[in-house]
């Protein structure tokens, strides 16, 4: 009988099962509708006005807030006055939180009152506005007009890179890769090592052995879900560009695409080497209070990628982004931050293949003589010990 294809049947038990599974589903469902929400929210409250109300006395407080108002036009901030009798009622209506802050005029200017912190956009604004009025009366008073004052000293601002993204974006992005490569490792891991555990308890195992090989068993649980972890990323990568769409962020959408699909293929690969791990931390376990052991290794490595991906920077991070497994954000990261060569994420890749193949390897000996070992929890050295 010839059984090298037998795996495909443990691959479409895998996927079924899977496709089959309520939970899943409903929380994949939801998981698309939070990225997209999110995304959507967050576009909503960037793209939002905010409105500072100012108390003002005096003459001229009103071209002060009107030239604030154009200035901070392009920063989402508007500026409304409320003009008032005297200093008492400004300084009542900012003790009484009715206006954001107040405007009064001083002997040197103008002067800002605040009731227990300073607001940053009014100082910055305000500021501008006051002293942009005062320079514009100023030059009317020498003979000069503003250009003649100003010459000179307009700076302008060229982009070498003008395909480049959002710093902060690029910075969101790598930390949504991060989230994703850790819940997507531990959720369709867990399930992995559980399902050994539980064949290997129920001695099921015992009646598969005598039907397909213990390695054909491990790469059918190991490509089924695989597979399944493959279509859930790959959706999720596709609600996270349609948010992006959503908020208005669509010119940024093919850096992040590309940087997307590579970190989909860098965990394709990369899962496979985990997944075999995974399925080992099943095998040297013989009852589910054993899994917490023998799969702390496999989890502590993952949270750590998960840091990586999130905490390092700079010459860390191009490191971070060539070594196996830990590239799976570290490059991915990079690459939607213009930080990568073309080049690069090919070499990583590489470099991820020929490790995840000699780990699979490595785990698939373990895995065949831990799983038919029932007798208590085996530690790795006690399971390569083992006769085939």
């Amino acid at each position: 009988m010839n059984t090298a294809g037998l795996w495909r049947i443990v691959t479409q038990r895998e996927i079924v099962v899977k496709l089959r599974d309520r939970n899943f589903l409903v929380s994949t469902l939801i998981t698309m509708v939070v990225i997209i929400g999110t995304l959507a929210v967050s576009g909503f409250m960037s793209n939002r006005t905010e409105t500072v109300e100012v108390a003002v006395t005096g003459a001229g407080g009103a071209q002060v807030i009107e030239v604030a108002d154009r200035l901070a036009a392009d920063k989402k901030v508007a500026f409304e006055a409320r003009t008032v009798a005297d200093l008492a009622a400004v300084e009542r209506l900012v003790r009484d939180d009715e206006v954001d802050v107040g405007l009064v005029p001083d002997a040197d200017g103008w002067r800002l009152i605040g009731h227990a912190a300073e607001n940053s956009d009014a100082k910055t604004y305000l500021t501008a506005a006051a002293q942009q009025i005062a320079v514009q009366r100023n030059a009317a008073a020498a003979g000069l007009s503003m250009d003649q004052l100003t010459g000179g000293a307009r700076v302008g601002y060229d982009l070498l890179d003008t395909t480049g993204i959002d710093p902060g974006l690029a910075k969101v992005v790598s930390f949504v890769f991060a989230f994703l490569f850790y819940m997507a490792s531990i959720m369709f891991g867990m399930t992995i090592a559980q399902s050994v555990l539980e064949e290997k308890q129920n001695r099921i195992v015992e009646i598969l052995a005598s039907a397909i090989p213990l390695r054909q068993l491990l790469i059918g649980k190991v490509i089924g879900n695989a597979v399944m972890a493959f279509a859930q990323l790959a959706l999720f990568v596709a609600a996270g560009l349609l948010g992006l769409s959503v908020i208005g962020k669509g010119d940024q959408i093919t850096r992040i695409g590309g940087a997307a699909g590579w970190f989909v293929v860098f965990f394709l690969v990369g899962f496979l080497a985990l997944a075999s791990l995974w399925a080992v931390a099943g095998a040297l376990s013989t009852r589910p209070e054993d899994l917490q052991s023998t799969a702390m290794p496999v989890s502590m490595f993952i949270m750590l990628v998960l840091f990586a991906g999130i905490f390092l920077s700079g010459t860390a991070l191009t490191v971070a982004s060539y070594l196996p497994i830990v590239s799976i954000v570290g490059m991915p990261g990079r690459l939607a931050a213009g930080t990568a060569a073309w080049w690069e994420p090919f070499v990583a890749l590489a470099l991820m293949a020929v490790a995840t193949y000699g780990i699979v390897l490595i785990a698939e000996k373990i895995y065949r003589r831990g799983l038919m070992q029932t007798q208590g929890r085996l530690t790795i050295r006690q399971a390569l010990e083992v006769e085939d």
